[in-house]
């Protein structure tokens, strides 16, 4: 069965009159409406004409640090379809370990003549990052946003998670389920949010639980490893040895880390310890057991980075600063009551 001009204007949220409009190519309809329905057409596996095809704004870059954690192809994900809805085309660009440098990709992208560039937890996340780089591309007039990362020294629009919140909400819920001895898997201690984190986690215990986690006898209970299942199970390993009875993780592949490491001590999951993630992805449901975890809005990060970065494009300065996106609580099952 085939799609109908009613179809595409139910997905794309418009009439049929100017879906109409759309497909016989006539004025009257604006590019992002246009894109509207292009996109509608793409979802319904509708093959619009070539000639439909157009990409007045040009090419932006999205330079992310890897693709193995699920938070950055979802980031991709949702700016790609953002640039597509405005009639723009996204480059990707994604770091691995002893591959192509972060200055390698922007020198292929300036050399394409992108638009602008979009760096999601980069360089820049590092603490004392040099802003040089990032400046120099703002005084040749290419437009930049920072995600996840925010630097001083750079004139430049910056979005950002809240990760002082984040951790502030998943330290209230397992104090309400009546943990005190609460463990922090935190990321690398250079990067500028995961210190915000220990910053945050240092408040939430004390205004949460009364107690002060660098104070606690024997190894504090904050341990700074890589966002990786397998740095998830390092630093649970220390956090179990010091005695947490939960564990507030820094990436949900951590905490998928952190729950192998208790299973290997012979620890049920949320039975003798409980375990939070960070971002969300959409399988978490599905593991074993459902892992709360603190969601980070990346679609809304994503959307919000881009139109940012096309309002730079078109002469329309974004307010600067950081803009910081409130995460939420998802609860499923890797939390119960603390043990007796």
């Amino acid at each position: 069965m085939g799609v109908s001009l009613k179809d595409v204007a139910v997905k794309a949220g418009v009439s049929v009159a100017t879906v109409s409009r759309v497909l016989n190519d006539r004025p009257g309809v604006s590019d992002r409406t246009r894109s509207d329905v292009l996109l509608a057409l793409d979802l319904l596996g509708y093959q619009a004409p070539l000639k439909l095809r157009r990409r007045p704004g040009g090419v932006v870059g999205l330079v992310v640090p890897e693709l193995r954690n699920p938070v950055f192809p979802a980031f991709a994900e949702a700016s790609e379809m953002e640039l597509s809805r405005q009639g723009y085309s996204q480059v990707l660009c994604s770091q691995q370990l002893g591959g192509v440098h972060e200055d390698e990709h922007v020198r292929r992208l300036l050399e394409h003549g992108v638009t602008g560039m979009v760096f999601v937890a980069g360089i820049h996340a590092v603490r004392d990052a040099d802003p040089t780089r990032y400046q120099a591309l703002v005084d040749r007039g290419v437009p930049i946003v920072l995600v996840n990362g925010p630097l001083e020294g750079v004139d430049a629009a910056a979005v950002s998670t809240d990760s002082t919140m984040a951790v502030d909400i998943a330290v209230r819920h397992l104090a309400d389920l009546g943990h005190v001895h609460i463990g922090l898997a935190a990321g690398p201690s250079r990067y500028t949010l995961v210190q915000r984190r220990i910053t945050g986690f240092h408040e939430a215990m004390r205004r949460y639980v009364g107690l002060d986690a660098a104070a606690s006898p024997g190894r504090p209970l904050i341990a700074a490893s890589v966002f990786t299942v397998q740095g998830g199970e390092l630093a649970a390993a220390d956090l179990i040895a010091s005695g947490a009875t939960a564990i507030v993780c820094a990436s949900d592949l951590m905490a998928l880390g952190a729950i192998r490491e208790a299973r290997r001590r012979g620890l049920a999951v949320p039975r003798d310890i409980s375990v939070v993630g960070s971002d969300d992805n959409p399988l978490l449901e599905f593991t074993d057991p459902p892992l709360t975890t603190v969601r980070q809005q990346t679609a809304d990060m994503a959307g919000t980075a881009v139109r940012m970065l096309l309002d730079e494009a078109r002469g329309q300065p974004s307010p600067r600063g950081e803009f910081l996106f409130r995460p939420d609580l998802v609860v499923r099952g890797s939390t119960a009551r603390a043990p007796d």
